[in-house]
């Protein structure tokens, strides 16, 4: 489903015009995209939570050639799913 798909369902169950619906997608993507960059955690009750997490500094391989790479640090934006989520999600596949 991409941003496109959301903006026509939710237009379509509000009445809102498509236009405005994309501004308020676009107005919640932003924002959750500005307190991650702030490090906030956001909880969205009955859906989940994003978050950053700090991945430590490590030794990889490259398959091609086996040589030895560092990775270095990093910060990366994760998803955790509420269990109300979960489980939806396995009525779904049984």
């Amino acid at each position: 489903m991409t941003k496109a798909d959301i903006v026509d369902r939710i237009a379509l169950s509000t009445g809102i015009s498509k236009t405005e619906t994309a501004a308020i997608v676009n107005g919640f993507l932003t924002c959750v995209v500005e307190a991650l960059k702030q490090n906030k955690h956001i909880e969205i009750r009955g859906f989940g939570t994003f978050r950053i997490v700090k991945r430590a500094s490590r030794v990889a391989r490259n398959i091609k050639t086996g040589q030895e790479i560092r990775l270095p640090e990093r910060h990366l934006p994760v998803f955790k799913p509420s269990k109300q989520l979960k489980l939806l999600a396995q009525e779904q596949q049984t």
